[in-house]
């Protein structure tokens, strides 16, 4: 048996694993003499009744392991990678990929492209399909990994080739047939690049779109981003106002046929469209549920109706009062969603005239001008247009500048960093309509972990894979 294994940084207490005695630094072969190649082989395979495991222990000496427990119960090994394997790279040289425009001298993790169905299903990224084996889409089939998020772009499988810029691009496009016939169900999205995959060569894909359901659940329709840094790449557009709109009006009679035919509109335009062409969001029924809100698709229209029923919630209780501070709150965001925040917030300052707010949409000068999304903010940019400005007595900060999990921005600075220079107290706030609220409160937490921000950003993860 090749002795290579996964390593075991830690064991869980009162777990099977620590009564058997394996300690972290041992190594996990196999189950049921089955090598195990990653994440899914171990959790399918770890949940029958009766299996035996192979470990290396950390003196090198192998070790049987019969055990018998409860269908479904965790052995309490923690594994070094959540997928136990490498990340399956991109193979692609999409003209629309954001991370080939990001300027040189990043951190190492922004400039890595993966192109991986595990991480598809257990983050919600996006693939293009092209890197994949038969093997790999016999696994996704036998292990019922549903849903998965496939980047379409097109159906056209020329063009799919000329994007992508990968000859396998649109021979791949097979795969979504092979998936839905398994019973996956598939999440797709089109990032629109100008004089590729809009007006004629859209209506094509939106019109063959039909063959995929009802395994096709949803389809997502987002602009292209494109930064200062784009020297030496296929001359890219963006989308003018006018042409927003018209993505909108283009993709309706479409939404209406797949509702009157399969009862759902299954396309959608993401928030850019109508914030960028000035269209009113719509209703939360138009979005059926927002099973792509992750993607940018409908988090403006889930904004709104979150705030406004907490700020309800809030009046209603006659203490809320003495809960907001008597104080003025600087709000900092992209240009996108500017005016929406704007106009949410000052409901707050209207009624309760002693709390202040106030919102400074930040120009994007580190990747240009034409990123607006808050996501793709770096704390350079807040610094240098706020330096010089009056602003509140608190600087608030949404979630999505931030590195999950922790406080350090696109380029590194830090929450402390922005407080050193502007000399102001930051408080983070989350997306929800809620946290909103709250934040300006005397009773406020702390925000430490990230959730879904007012908006998401195009970077090189899921929106631009």
């Amino acid at each position: 048996m090749k002795e290579k294994g996964h390593l075991i940084t830690a064991v869980e207490h009162g777990s099977i694993a620590e009564e058997l005695g394996i300690e972290p630094g041992s190594k996990l072969l196999a189950i049921n003499d089955t090598i195990i190649e990653d994440v899914f082989d171990y959790r399918y395979l770890s949940q029958d009744e009766d299996i035996v495991l192979t470990v290396i222990d950390k003196a090198g000496e192998e070790w049987d392991y019969d055990i018998e427990k409860d269908y479904g119960e965790e052995l309490g090994l923690v594994f070094e990678g959540g997928l136990m394997s490498d990340y399956h790279h991109c193979s692609n040289k999409c003209i629309f990929c954001f991370i080939d425009q990001m300027p040189p001298g990043m951190r190492k993790t922004l400039y890595f492209k993966d192109d991986d169905a595990r991480l598809s299903f257990l983050q919600g990224n996006y693939i293009t399909l092209t890197n994949m084996t038969d093997k790999d889409v016999e696994r996704i089939c036998f292990y019922k990994l549903s849903p998965i998020n496939i980047s379409i772009h097109t159906l056209n499988k020329e063009l799919r080739v000329k994007m992508l810029q990968n000859k396998r691009a649109g021979e791949a496009l097979r795969h979504i047939k092979t998936f839905v016939d398994a019973g996956i169900e598939i999440n797709g999205q089109i990032v629109l690049c100008k004089g590729y995959n809009d007006g004629k060569e859209l209506d094509y894909t939106l019109t063959h779109l039909e063959e995929y359901l009802p395994g096709l659940k949803s389809l997502s329709i987002v602009p292209v981003g494109t930064t200062k840094f784009r020297e030496g790449l296929a001359p890219l557009e963006t989308f003018t106002a006018e042409e927003c709109g018209m993505v909108i009006k283009q993709i309706e009679p479409y939404r209406k046929y797949y509702r009157e035919k399969f009862g759902t509109s299954l396309i959608y335009a993401s928030d850019e469209f109508y914030l960028n062409s000035g269209t009113p969001i719509p209703p939360a029924e138009e979005y059926e549920g927002f099973p792509q809100i992750e993607n940018g698709v409908g988090m403006t229209r889930s904004l709104i109706d979150e705030f406004d029923e907490a700020l309800a919630d809030f009046k209603s209780n006659p203490q809320s009062t003495d809960r907001l501070m008597k104080c003025k709150f600087t709000f900092v965001t992209g240009k996108a969603i500017e005016n929406i925040l704007k106009s949410l917030l000052e409901r707050v300052s209207n009624e309760y005239p002693f709390c202040q707010t106030e919102v400074i949409g930040i120009r994007n000068d580190f990747f240009g001008e034409k990123i607006t999304v808050a996501g793709l903010i770096t704390g350079q940019d807040i610094i240098a247009q706020l330096k010089n400005r009056e602003i509140g007595d608190y600087l608030v900060i949404p979630t999505c500048m931030l590195r999950a999990g922790e406080d350090v921005f696109l380029d590194d600075l830090r929450i402390h960093d922005i407080e050193s220079a502007l000399q102001k107290n930051i408080r983070i706030v989350k997306s929800n309509g809620i946290s909103l609220i709250n934040v300006l409160c005397s009773d406020y937490v702390p925000v430490h972990e990230r959730e879904v921000p007012y908006e998401q950003a195009d970077s090189g993860d899921s929106r631009q894979a």
